[in-house]
């Protein structure tokens, strides 16, 4: 392990010229098949992915087929979201019926189904993080879980909205911990994932979220105070701003592209932060790991995503798999040893179906 440590645990062979060829097949196939063919797109990407990603001494492998990526947002479809649609008509119903007792009834339900949809989105990480492992081998060994992830829906949920309701100053501390239970309830092989990651120096940075806008907004009102004082000025005096409607034009679609900017600064100065933090409180058996991904990074890998898909039209986006993946394998480390002797087949159950529900929600990436 000595060695393959100081070449690095992950290495990625990868090239966007072999990529191509997949990437324009899956477009053109997915265009003619109206989408359809889009599972088997993702199957055919991980496929290529994973097999030119060494890990240690052996490079992954992905078994997952299109098949499964399908039949698992078909049985959510048929299942969850033809009753939620059903459900949704019932509520327009009672809403329209003009009686008090029809409106509070149609409110409840309308918060019930926003609770349970909330919670969906929990099972929906989990559940895709559970079968992303027990569909990637290692030297024949597969991950997984036998947990089915609704605990984790109703913990995501709760923790997710308190994080929100303390004015936002609890989000770091619930995207940590919300880390920690997915992860401590995966395994490898046999050994199980262990996340102890904290919040320490992640506060700081996402005070920013709130100083920034208060210091923008404050060089906001100063400016249109000058402004409007240089609008209203005697005849004869010296103009101290912009009187005109366009300049007041100008200012604001400056002060909105500032903002922007600044606050999409601030946010990779944090996530850079978030991930070097969580990635490096995971273990697996004798296995540390650590996420090298720094803020400059972060921004020269999303100024060149933006970059691809204007410059292309658009075209460009089907690479974005293969960015986001090689830059991911390209700054996680791995540090101690692993006996493969006693590296055993994981006993976990392998799920029959693929993400379903984290594509239904629109929550999927590759």
């Amino acid at each position: 392990m000595q060695e393959q440590g100081e070449r690095g645990a992950f290495e990625f062979y990868g090239s966007w010229r072999e990529y191509a060829p997949i990437a324009f097949t899956n477009l053109l196939l997915t265009i003619v098949t109206l989408g359809v063919y889009n599972f088997w797109g993702r199957a055919r990407t991980r496929r290529y992915l994973w097999s030119q990603t060494r890990f240690i001494d052996d490079r992954l492998e992905w078994t997952g087929t299109g098949r499964e990526l399908m039949l698992g947002y078909v049985v959510v479809m048929a299942l969850v979201f033809a009753p939620v649609a059903g459900l949704n008509l019932l509520i327009g119903a009672l809403a329209m019926r003009g009686t008090s007792s029809g409106a509070a009834a149609a409110g409840l339900l309308f918060l019930l189904l926003y609770l349970f949809l909330f919670m969906l989105g929990g099972v929906a990480i989990f559940r895709a993080l559970r079968y992303r492992l027990s569909r990637t081998f290692w030297h024949g060994i597969r991950g997984g879980s036998d947990d089915q992830g609704f605990r984790y829906g109703l913990s995501y949920m709760w923790r997710t909205m308190l994080g929100s309701f303390a004015f936002g100053l609890l989000v770091p501390w619930a995207l940590v911990s919300l880390w920690n239970k997915r992860w401590n309830a995966m395994s490898f092989g046999p050994y199980p994932f262990r996340a102890g990651a904290n919040t320490d120096g992640l506060m700081g940075r996402y005070l920013l979220f709130y100083l920034v806008p208060i210091v923008l907004l404050i060089a906001a009102i100063a400016f249109a105070v000058v402004a409007t004082l240089g609008a209203h000025r005697q005849p004869g005096e010296a103009a101290i701003g912009m009187p005109t409607s366009f300049g007041f034009l100008l200012a604001f679609a400056a002060f909105y592209l500032v903002f922007f900017v600044v606050m999409g600064l601030i946010a990779l100065y944090f996530y850079s932060a978030y991930f070097r933090q969580v990635i490096a409180g995971l273990t697996l058996g004798n296995l540390e790991f650590g996420f090298t991904a720094r803020t400059r990074d972060w921004l020269t890998f999303m100024l060149g995503n933006i970059a691809l898909v204007v410059c292309t039209l658009g075209i460009g986006s089907i690479f974005l798999s293969y960015r986001s993946w090689a830059f991911f394998v390209r700054h996680i480390e791995a540090y101690g040893s692993l006996d493969l002797d006693q590296f055993t087949q994981s006993t976990t159950r392998a799920p029959g179906q693929g993400e379903g529900l984290f594509d239904s929600l629109d929550m999927g990436a590759f």
